[in-house]
């Protein structure tokens, strides 16, 4: 894989590992600042070349209607990206700043082991299916639906879980039938280009089906949302862009699959055991320095174990701290980048304002490099604040006390997203109740893990649109076309 060891990482367009014309930017270490390297840099006019070459393989070629073709190619997509996972791992601690231990599940493996999920989700779909005879207007007719894949996908990705997010749009697309064109973002450009090579060099994957075009110019991905040759805008990010990925692609009443932003609760009900629970609110703010979407970042905590619970929550805290990605033991590592560390303080400058305590954490971590925080614990605060409601996407925990089921539901839900959330407690049955409650996308009960190839992913409210995932993220890129003839 030349990426890593060339330090340098091209577009693929049309089949072509080539250039971009706005030149070369730079991507950086975000545990050391140091550059890594560089990444072509597309302009418009790249992009307007990837939309056209997109648009070709799936209107001219057998690339939409060749199951057989598609099943072998995702196949040898994953046998490929097994085979340098190696490298692929040190690329991603190097680019992402990913923990280590992560990228044995959501930053590397589990993503490369789901492309085999969506080319046996293919294999044995029913594409076709037979509704009876009927007669309407007295006119026997037999009737059949058919699912064909949607058309040319533009699919805009975030830096936190390149691979994840990347492979989570590129395999259920494919496995429909559909040809991508793939807008990663600007901190992350090596580990799009890394899959692209790979695919490029070592798939059957016809010219123009996949495009993987790197930019720093944020503006490629309304143009890409708004072309009227994309048939369907797959984005994952912010709600503020999401709303402008909407926005884009109204005029042409364009499909759009949305998965954004969070504020999740971890309640826990006054049967639980407080001590597994804090810790494992501790360590799950902490994952990847809080940079994940679905992470829980309010803990809503009895309030007559109030007390016990900080104090439970901020020893926690203190024992994971930050560390090398590299390490194997690390499981908070550093932000994405100086801009990321700089809206993080933002909000721990208004904590402060708010009146907020600092249990624990609070700014910037002892390194002498690298774009550490503090895992933080912020106490004090009601469910009305704005570091209570607003994505702050750092290892920042706000605790919160609540009086009973109803009124942890009723505070849990007192957000404008939906996105996850998770409930411990010693009575299951009583956990179960209060989870269903939770307008949420994904919930885990005491402990419960949902991530996987075969779980359908999303949330509710302004959490986003849409599943992505399992089957329903696979008929995301579907249409239904329904035939009928003569009986």
């Amino acid at each position: 894989m030349s990426v890593w060891t060339d330090k340098t990482a091209n577009l693929l367009v049309d089949g072509e590992w080539c250039p971009g014309s706005g030149g070369r930017f730079e991507t950086a270490d975000p545990a050391t600042e140091e550059v890594l390297g560089t990444a072509a840099n597309a302009t418009p006019a790249d992009l307007d070349r990837a939309i056209a070459a997109a648009r070709r393989a799936f209107d001219d070629t057998e690339w939409s209607r060749d199951v057989d073709l598609r099943v072998r190619c995702l196949e040898q997509l994953g046998t490929a990206l097994h085979n340098h996972a190696d490298e692929l791992r040190e690329l991603t601690i190097a680019e992402v700043g990913a923990p280590r231990f992560l990228t044995h599940g959501a930053q590397l493996d589990a993503p490369v082991a789901d492309l085999a999920y969506f080319a046996e989700l293919a294999a044995g779909y029913e594409w076709t299916r037979d509704l009876g005879v009927a007669a309407p207007m007295g006119m026997p007719s037999r009737r059949w639906t058919r699912r064909e894949a949607v058309g040319v996908v533009g699919a805009i990705t975030p830096w936190n879980f390149p691979h994840q997010i990347n492979l989570a749009k590129l395999g259920p697309a494919l496995a429909a039938g559909n040809t991508v064109v793939l807008k990663p973002a600007p901190d992350t450009p090596w580990c799009a280009a890394a899959v692209a090579e790979i695919l490029h060099r070592e798939t059957d994957i016809p010219p123009g089906v996949v495009n993987v075009v790197t930019s720093d110019d944020h503006a490629l991905g309304a143009q890409l949302s708004a072309d009227e040759r994309v048939d369907l805008v797959s984005f994952t990010g912010s709600t503020a862009t999401g709303r402008a990925v909407m926005a884009a692609a109204a005029p042409g009443i364009k499909r759009t699959f949305l998965e954004l932003g969070g504020k999740s609760a971890f309640v826990v009900l006054d049967d639980a055991d407080l001590g597994a629970a804090c810790g494992l609110a501790a360590f799950t703010v902490c994952t990847h320095a809080g940079q994940g979407c679905a992470l829980t970042t309010r803990l809503l905590v009895p309030r007559a174990r109030y007390d016990e619970a900080v104090e439970a929550t901020a020893k926690a805290l203190r024992g994971i701290g930050v560390g090398d990605p590299g390490d194997p033991g690390t499981v908070c590592g550093p932000l994405i980048s100086a801009r990321q560390r700089d809206r993080v303080e933002g909000y721990l400058t208004l904590a402060r304002r708010e009146g907020g305590e600092f249990v624990t954490g609070g700014g910037r971590a002892e390194r002498d490099r690298g774009f550490f925080v503090e895992p933080t614990l912020i106490a004090g605060l009601t469910n009305d604040a704005r570091v209570a409601r607003e994505e702050i996407f750092g290892p920042v925990l706000v605790i919160l006390p609540h009086d009973g089921d109803d009124d942890a539901v009723r505070i849990a839900n007192d957000s404008p997203y939906g996105l996850s959330g998770a409930v411990h407690g010693g009575d299951l049955e009583r956990a179960r109740a209060v989870a269903a409650r939770l307008r949420t996308g994904t919930v885990g009960v005491n402990g419960g893990v949902w991530y996987g190839g075969d779980a359908p992913f999303g949330g509710y409210k302004q959490s986003g649109i849409g599943r992505e995932m399992g089957v329903a993220g696979f008929e995301e890129y579907l249409e239904t076309k329904l035939i009928a003839e003569p009986a």
